[in-house]
């Protein structure tokens, strides 16, 4: 696929009315408790997700990605906290929403592989290194559905496997002896074990080729319009969610500065970072040109400015962004945190 021309949404289209909504946040704000002040890695985050929607959640190291999605999935631990804000699931059976932020452990066992599921950046670490792997997805069907049995768990994990390309007869191998596409592939497969509506995905393809990097993409697609689940894809890889996201969502500073399609994002993006992000990587078919980086490097959380955080790297800045926090608004399809869109500055 190519990035200068294949920019697409691809897949399930999501509706865009409220009753389509799989996941709403609101005012999601997450900090990490310290013996001075506390740093807030995550800011005022709202978003809303729909049923079969892919959202691309993409920025440097140290922007707040990895919070962001250990706090939608309630797997964040001490010393990070939610000290505000709402993540409220729709599930597709029951009239109300579920606020996974008051919810207890054990509300959240019941909810999770089977309703929402997570695949990890790195499969050696997500899978059990002294477990065949067939045993693994044993573990996870059978705890979710008591009456199967299993030698039906073991057929299912098998199925499971060839679901993502991977030969039926590895169900008995131990991670070690899997490549790393591989065990990539199963943690996708793992994830897909009890047909969740969602699956959060965290840089599955940071540790893989490029050549497996595009199977992994390839496969999310095809599964997504297989099972309509929807999906939180988050990594540091702008050029991936141009191919695979619906919506993408680009985050600063432990803020969403930009929330666009992603053909918006390709053609005419908003904020200067995500300008910059943009241009940093070459296009597949096209003549030489010159690669502009973003120069600088990202904010630290603990000390952040009162204004806007990509005020010392951006060149467009003017004296109201070191002082006054720009906050997000529209702008046709897209939603933007930038002075350069407020009514009273000149085009």
């Amino acid at each position: 696929m190519s990035l200068t021309t294949d920019v697409r949404t691809p897949g399930i289209q999501p509706s865009g009315g409220a009753g389509d909504a799989l996941l709403e946040v609101s005012g999601l704000t997450v900090e990490y408790a310290s013996a001075g002040a506390p740093t807030r890695a995550c800011s005022d985050i709202s978003f809303t997700l729909g049923r079969g929607e892919i959202l691309g959640v993409v920025g440097e190291s140290g922007s707040g990605k990895s919070t962001l999605i250990t706090a939608l999935t309630r797997l964040q631990r001490p010393p990070a906290v939610t000290t505000a804000g709402s993540i409220r699931y729709r599930p597709r059976d029951r009239g109300e929403a579920i606020d996974l932020v008051t919810l207890t452990p054990k509300a959240l066992r019941g909810l999770r592989w089977t309703r929402m599921s997570i695949v990890l950046q790195s499969a050696m670490d997500a899978l059990n290194p002294v477990m065949r792997l067939g045993a693994q997805f044993v573990d996870v069907l059978r705890t979710h559905d008591r009456r199967m049995s299993r030698a039906a768990a073991w057929d299912e994990a098998r199925r499971l496997l060839g679901l993502v390309g991977i030969s039926a007869d590895r169900v008995r191998s131990y991670p070690h002896e899997l490549s790393g596409g591989m065990r990539q592939r199963a943690t996708i497969a793992l994830a897909l074990a009890c047909r969740p509506e969602l699956i959060v995905m965290d840089e599955p393809t940071t540790a893989v080729d490029v050549v497996m990097q595009r199977q992994i993409l390839a496969q999310v697609l095809r599964l997504r319009r297989e099972f309509g689940f929807a999906v939180v894809f988050v990594t540091h890889d702008l050029s991936l969610l141009l191919e695979l996201a619906d919506r993408i969502a680009v985050m600063y500073g432990g803020r969403i500065v930009e929330l666009a399609p992603a053909r918006d994002v390709y053609h005419s993006p908003r904020h200067p970072y995500t300008k910059g992000l943009r241009d940093s990587f070459p296009p597949l078919h096209a003549t030489s040109t010159r690669l502009e980086g973003i120069p600088g490097t990202p904010p630290d959380l603990r000390a952040l400015p009162p204004g806007c955080a990509f005020a010392d790297r951006c060149p467009a800045v003017m004296d109201r962004c070191r002082t006054e926090l720009p906050l997000l608004q529209p702008v046709g399809d897209t939603i933007v945190a930038c002075h350069l869109h407020d009514e009273e500055v000149p085009a």
